[in-house]
């Protein structure tokens, strides 16, 4: 493997200082791949307009094809970041305007490139912002494949595609998960569901592994829903998390919001370490796992 800068046809920006990663990594066998430290791209998906595409630069590698807004991820700089950021850059992208919903990797041993699928939760116009795009523009899913693809988003997209219809949601029973926890919560239970609210919502912004999902890629960020009752219904709930607060038994409510999320046709998982629970779930069609499955996944060395 060898690193190579941009040729001088290849600028990478107008203007400023480039990167230490904008570079070319060259395999022993010649391919060359853009972004010593990896690349990243966003695939933004809009559910009434289709997906964002680029109509890439002649000069650029592969140009006159379409793919997705992306590039050499920074020194340093998270694979997530680096989609965003570029997406900014190449295609306007807003800040706070796409959610991740999951990642994929390929990884080459010598390279890696991180798509980002993310969707749209406030709408806006992509706008030509650096000299690397001829076009930018909204393709319906099942146009895609009539354009001239990039040949690895071409070879990504049909995997990609698949994984668009689905959409998983984790419901977890917060007081079984709580109660797993040996940390004094019975002195004080509306603390303890307060502070496994915001693990919880760290969780959903730090993704969970697809295979613990049992879903294909590599990070989900599932749709994350708390359900408490009781005293618990005192803990204060963070910005940009789900909860349901159980009127009566919390159970109830637990298969009632399974019930309609399976209905609409998302892959639910419910954590919870009650067996009797577990199987009324269950016989709606969806995932179970027990405390200790989330508490071995929540940031902060929870459950450690």
């Amino acid at each position: 493997m060898t690193i190579e800068p941009p040729a001088p046809g290849e600028p990478r920006r107008p203007s400023g200082p480039r990167d230490p990663g904008d570079a070319w990594v060259v395999a022993e066998s010649g391919e060359r791949y853009w972004g010593r430290f990896g690349a990243a791209g966003l695939l933004a998906v809009d559910p009434k307009r289709g997906v964002l595409l680029q109509h890439r630069v002649g000069w650029s590698h592969f140009g006159g094809t379409w793919g997705l807004p992306g590039g050499a991820r920074h020194q340093g700089e998270g694979a997530t970041d680096a989609a965003l950021r570029e997406a900014r850059e190449e295609a306007g992208v807003p800040a706070g305007a796409v959610r991740p919903r999951f990642v994929s990797v390929l990884d080459v041993e010598i390279w890696t490139y991180t798509t980002v699928v993310a969707e749209v939760v406030v709408p806006f116009e992509p706008v030509i912002a650096d000299p690397e795009s001829l076009e930018l523009g909204w393709v319906g899913v099942d146009e895609v494949e009539d354009y001239p693809l990039h040949p690895g988003f071409g070879a990504a997209w049909p995997s990609l595609r698949e994984s668009l219809r689905i959409h998983p949601t984790v419901i977890v029973d917060v007081a079984n998960v709580v109660g797993a926890l040996a940390d004094g919560w019975w002195r004080d239970r509306a603390g303890a569901t307060d502070r496994m609210l915001r693990r919880l919502r760290d969780l959903a912004d730090t993704g969970v592994d697809a295979q613990a999902l049992g879903l294909r890629g590599d990070l989900w960020f599932p749709r994350i829903v708390g359900v408490v009752e009781g005293e618990a219904r005192r803990a204060e709930v963070p910005e940009g998390l789900e909860v349901v607060l159980a009127p009566a038994v919390g159970d109830d409510e637990i298969v009632t919001t399974a019930a309609t999320a399976v209905a609409r046709g998302e892959a639910v998982t419910v954590i919870t370490s009650d067996r009797q629970l577990a199987a009324r779930v269950g016989a709606l069609g969806a995932t179970t796992h027990g405390a200790r499955w989330l508490l071995d996944r929540l940031p902060d060395g929870v459950g450690a």
